[in-house]
């Protein structure tokens, strides 16, 4: 048999029923091109070009060393050098690439050009132009075969690549020893004794980033005001100060937390502290809302079900407690939940087992159990709708994060942050707030807390025009918010802080004198007469 007869009626074999693709004597998997490309994406975002290329040309070399073995005992060639030969057929077949010009691999150098390349083709679908080749895998592929024909590491190297605007892939392959200062700092990992070091050297290189990295991370920190936690919290006021401090204290331990504080203030965030810095942190950490979830399905959600156990059941599928098996549940709203509900959820938090539905066997679990609510349990405890010992189980110890209004030192530094996020997954150039906007930001009492200063900042970055947020970018009812007296002002003469108190409401309004007296509940002439003996005429 020679390269040239190579076909691919021959060369693969399916099986009748499917499931089963050989070639030769080896299965054979198909992949969809754009799964790889994906998997290339995912590569490069987690490790980086270098750390992507090593781990692809290896992948490619393990295959194309495996190939040329398989293909030298499975076909009855005509000569050694005809089972040498077939690595361009057999890229073409695989449908690799389109292998043209292709040398003959006896020769020191061996060179070939290659069209249609699907690593090219995906490489540039997923990532984007590059300014160096990027046909690592297939590189690798041939590095891997002409080495295992040859006995000794053989290099393959792109010379031009589509993935870079070039109108073909041109590959060279020769030895290492040829190759010399060329190749230098490149990875060429050979072999499979060399596995182990190549990877422990892509490890040193990760190493080393992260220490730069974190190098760098202490230096900004150094440079501005010690506001964000190492949790990623901000808290710049004494009161989250205070709340992170207990939190870190409580993730210590296993005991039930109740985390407590109004809509929008960070609960499920305390929540994931607490995980992260306790003994379940290599655990699952699992958030359900409870009222997110129809009554009905709730049990189903949280303990699973049985197939058949009711319509729609097709098969058996487990629950949240038992996905968070090792870990930490984050029960948010748990004040919504039914009378019905909060009997089998006691159950479980004394038992530390479910039972799915439809199913009548009891299953153990391993779960600390954090629940969350802006409602006043005890208070619902007392009119009967919440129960007392659910309620006590849940509170073995209660954390409750103050609202925004209660810790204004973090607005401006959660604003600022969330400026920096939402500029850039905005693609904008903005780089803070005047500071009639700042201002504007500390005055109004944010109801809606955290959540709702992110949303009023991502609106402020829509309208911005200029290179920083400006008072009249920030949504109208945050801009016309009635302004609180601050400490100092109660120290100055009660008229004072009268005359001050009303200019500053003036202000906010635009001059507007009627939706001022509006606002104060005054009279309009009450207003007029004042401002003129303020020597504020029309």
């Amino acid at each position: 048999m020679k390269a040239a007869d190579l076909h691919p009626d021959e060369a693969l074999t399916f099986e009748p029923g499917g499931g089963l693709i050989h070639f030769g004597s080896s299965r054979l998997l198909l992949f969809d091109a754009t799964s790889l490309g994906l998997l290339r994406k995912e590569l490069i975002d987690d490790l980086g070009f270098n750390g992507a290329r090593v781990i692809l040309g290896r992948f490619g070399f393990a295959h194309g060393w495996r190939t040329a073995e398989t293909l030298r005992d499975a076909f009855p060639w005509d000569s050694p050098r005809e089972w040498q030969q077939a690595v361009p057929a057999l890229m073409t077949l695989l449908g690799h690439a389109v292998v043209e010009d292709a040398g003959d691999p006896d020769e020191a150098v061996h060179a070939s050009t290659w069209r249609d390349s699907y690593e090219a083709e995906q490489h540039l679908l997923h990532v984007g132009r590059s300014d160096e080749p990027v046909c690592w895998t297939l590189a690798g592929f041939v590095s891997g075969y002409l080495s295992f024909v040859h006995g000794a590491d053989i290099y393959a190297r792109e010379t031009r690549c589509r993935g870079k605007g070039d109108a073909a892939c041109h590959v060279v392959a020769q030895s290492r020893e040829a190759w010399g200062e060329a190749i230098a700092g490149e990875a060429a990992p050979f072999g499979q004794a060399t596995l182990g070091a190549t990877l422990a050297q892509l490890a040193e290189t990760l190493k080393t980033a992260e220490q730069r990295l974190q190098k760098h991370v202490r230096t900004l920190q150094s440079a501005t005001a010690p506001v964000e936690d190492r949790s990623g919290i901000v808290a710049a006021s004494d009161a989250m100060k205070r709340t992170l401090d207990l939190a870190r204290r409580f993730a210590r331990v296993d005991s039930s937390v109740l985390i407590t504080g109004e809509s929008g203030v960070g609960k499920e965030r305390l929540g994931r502290l607490l995980h992260d810095e306790s003994e379940r942190a290599a655990g699952p950490f699992v958030a359900v809302n409870c009222a997110a979830v129809t009554e009905s399905l709730l049990e189903s959600e949280l303990f699973g079900h049985a197939r058949g156990s009711f319509t729609g059941a097709t098969q058996d599928r487990p629950g949240l407690f038992e996905a968070a098996h090792r870990g930490t549940i984050f029960l948010d709203e748990i004040g919504e939940i039914p009378p019905s509900m909060q009997v089998k959820l006691l159950r479980v938090l004394q038992e530390q087992e479910i039972r799915r539905v439809g199913e009548n066997r009891n299953r153990k679990v391993n779960v600390r159990v954090l629940a969350a609510t802006n409602r006043d349990l005890a208070q619902d405890v007392g009119s009967g709708r919440f129960r007392d010992d659910l309620y006590y189980r849940l509170r073995v110890v209660e954390l409750k994060i103050p609202p925004l209004r209660e810790r204004r030192q973090d607005i401006l530094p959660i604003a600022r942050r969330a400026l920096a996020q939402v500029a850039r997954r905005m693609g904008r150039s903005i780089a803070g707030f005047t500071p009639d906007a700042a201002d504007v930001l500390l005055r109004y009492p944010w109801p809606g807390n955290v959540r709702e200063l992110q949303n009023a900042i991502e609106h402020a970055i829509v309208l911005a025009d200029g290179p920083r947020v400006e008072a009249e970018d920030l949504p109208e009812d945050v801009r016309l918010t009635v302004p609180r007296p601050s400490s100092a002002d109660l120290t100055l003469p009660l008229d004072e802080v009268e005359r001050r108190y009303i200019l500053a409401v003036l202000e906010a309004n635009d001059g507007n004198r009627t939706r001022t007296a509006d606002q104060l509940g005054i009279g309009t002439a009450t207003l007029y007469r004042k401002l003129r003996e303020w020597g504020k005429p029309k």
